[in-house]
């Protein structure tokens, strides 16, 4: 009997089209390995799978397709390989790669029938759901935390997309403490990797948003030594490649700044005082220590070890970003950004703040734990990223009947006994910045463009802008009323190359959606005609609509905040019966906070006499 007879009894006509389906798959991790064998198992023909992180000792108890003998292999190529056995006709294509690089461009999304996300990146999930957005693929979202799972689906114009619900904001932390007084491990990290980082390779990350800059007495205080210090590290960067920049670096962050700290003797009237570390006394102790010891991440370096670690990645941070900035020919400076999967960046950041950490008489922590606590993870569980695969795939055979209508935002929650709800998907959020805004193509001459030329001839003269709007890119605003002088300037020279998004936003009184601007570089060449006289031009004048004005709810509608519809008010009293209401709205679960909230969700049905949800006991 052929293997893929079952499947053509129990999905009909549908398994053709499934066989013939060319999908993308965004993470080869714990969801990722589960949905890569469920998508080969369910008969989908051609499977594309991309991940940029390495196999790690970690992944191994729940990323079942990875073995000892892959540690530090690609993720997405031993996917391919290993997953391949499970359905040797089908084709797999494995990329160890960004998911924004430049070569993943909008045509190539197009290409393909439906995307599955399975990242634990915030960042990373939003730039997927822009990409579909703006090649109009579906996308299946998904997500765990612990025993939590969500998966949604997400159609352009259909749907709401992934940025249309806010998401849960990072925690905080008050600058005095992380910047004087810190008492725990995570107030190192923090430090290390949100201030000490950015200020030696990227930009200064004063304002970052793990720190808190309310407005009292000692905050403000802080505020300012931490702009005095910022503005000496700068100075300090100015010898960077040189012998004596790691002694720089260590002097005024380890030594000078903690000798200040001890002069504030009010600070340490109820607490041990810091003690600043030695540069030349460490290096002593350290000489007989080797360099491979930051291999070892799951042990706690001493001392010795960590200033070995903090200088070898400091060294190995200055030749990245040396290099960067003698290859790059941009007015925009390269800098580098901390990533948890990033070897370079996770020794530094473990070592600094374990260095910090001995200081303030703070347990230091491994390199392990440090990935774990600097890229906000949460521990994951096997069993809950099975069971979001399977609700992924269930999710895409919908998909691909085109039955959007039958679609759900599925929960898979646990409140006493762990459950599995849904709700169905709402529609396109009016106010949402990415998915309501208008698209267009722009095609420039990255030799001749500039800012003026997109301003005036395509802005102004061809889509009817007035003088208040704004241009952002990924490097931050181009252009707005009060920044002219950016606009003699080449597009090029501000970081705009081919596959970049350039994103208007009108300002005016009565303002317009946004619009997202794919460009397209094209030498003159390869234009024809009058195309090639102007050096920028789009490909065709987009409809624009005015965002629509916020409504003043009716009274009739909501008394006392709870819903006036009588239907509405007795499905909330039943799943607050059920045990599955805890009164929190729907946006939090959607922010991946997923707690049980039955306030107008639906409990998925298998059995339609029954009408009951599926209940799953913790044995």
């Amino acid at each position: 009997m052929p293997r893929d007879t079952y499947h053509k009894r129990s999905l009909g006509t549908l398994a053709r089209r499934i066989k013939e389906s060319r999908v993308l798959l965004v993470g080869a991790g714990g969801i990722g390995c589960e949905l890569l064998k469920n998508l080969l198992l369910s008969g989908f023909g051609e499977i594309h799978i991309i991940d940029l992180d390495t196999i790690d000792l970690s992944n191994l108890n729940r990323q079942f397709l990875f073995r000892f003998e892959h540690i530090k292999k690609s993720k997405a190529l031993v996917a391919k390989e290993v997953a391949h056995k499970f359905q040797p006709n089908a084709k797999l294509e494995a990329y160890h790669a960004n998911i924004k690089d430049s070569q993943f461009n909008v045509d190539w999304f197009a290409t393909f029938d439906i995307v599955f996300n399975a990242l634990d990146n915030l960042e990373a999930r939003r730039h997927v759901n822009r990409m579909c957005l703006a090649a109009n693929v579906p996308l299946i979202e998904s997500g765990t935390t612990g025993f939590n799972g969500q998966v949604q689906v997400i159609k352009k114009g259909l749907t709401e997309c992934y940025d249309c619900t806010s998401k849960e904001v990072p925690k905080s932390f008050p600058v005095c403490t992380i910047r004087s007084t810190p008492s725990q491990p995570i107030h190192c990290i923090v430090w290390a990797k949100s201030y000490l980082f950015p200020e030696l390779f990227g930009t200064s990350d004063e304002d970052s948003s793990e720190f808190d800059h309310s407005e009292d007495a000692e905050n403000s205080a802080e505020i300012e030594n931490l702009r005095k210090e910022a503005q000496a590290l700068k100075e300090i960067r100015q010898s960077m490649g040189s012998d004596e920049f790691a002694k720089k670096v260590f002097d005024k962050v380890f030594s000078e700044d903690i000798e200040r700290l001890r002069g504030m003797e009010d600070m340490w009237k109820t607490r041990s005082p810091p003690e600043s570390l030695n540069f030349e006394k460490l290096t002593e102790e350290s000489a007989d220590v080797a360099i491979t010891i930051s291999c070892n991440d799951q042990k706690v370096w001493s001392t010795a070890e960590d200033f070995v670690v903090f200088k070898d990645s400091l060294d190995r941070l200055s030749k990245r970003l040396k290099t960067l900035q003698e290859t790059t020919n941009s007015d925009v400076k390269p800098i580098l950004v901390f990533d948890k999967d990033d070897v370079d960046t996770l020794d530094f950041v473990t070592a600094a703040a374990n260095l910090r950490a001995t200081i303030f008489k703070i347990d230091p922590k491994s390199k392990f734990d440090t990935k774990q606590m600097a890229g906000n993870i949460i521990p994951a569980i096997a069993t809950t990223n099975a069971m979001t695969a399977g609700l992924c795939v269930l999710e895409a055979f919908k998909v691909m009947k085109g039955d959007y209508n039958q679609t759900k935002m599925v929960f898979l929650e646990r409140s006493g006994a762990r459950a599995i709800n849904s709700d169905s998907l709402q529609p396109p959020n009016p106010n949402c910045p990415v998915c309501s805004s208008a698209h267009a193509r722009l095609k420039i001459d990255p030799e001749r463009a500039t800012v003026n030329d997109l301003v005036e001839q395509v802005l102004r003269l061809q889509l009817g802008y007035g003088e208040e709007f704004s241009l952002t890119t990924e490097s931050g605003i181009i252009y707005d009323p009060d920044l002219e002088d950016n606009l003699p300037k080449k597009l090029l020279d501000l970081g705009v190359k081919n596959e970049s998004f350039i994103t208007v936003i009108d300002d005016e009184d009565e303002p317009r959606v946004n619009l997202q601007l794919f460009v397209l570089a094209a030498e003159p060449s390869e234009q024809n005609g009058a195309e090639a006289e102007r050096p920028i031009s789009i490909d065709a004048v987009p409809e624009i609509p005015r965002k629509p004005k916020t409504p003043t709810p009716a009274a009739s509608e909501q008394v006392n905040g709870t819903s006036s519809n009588p239907a509405a008010a007795k499905l909330k009293r039943s799943a607050d019966e059920a045990g599955l209401s805890n009164g929190d709205d729907r946006a939090k679960r959607v922010a991946g906070v997923s707690e049980a909230n039955g306030d107008g969700a639906n409990p998925i049905v298998l059995d339609e006499a029954t009408g009951g949800a599926i209940l799953i006991d913790d044995d």
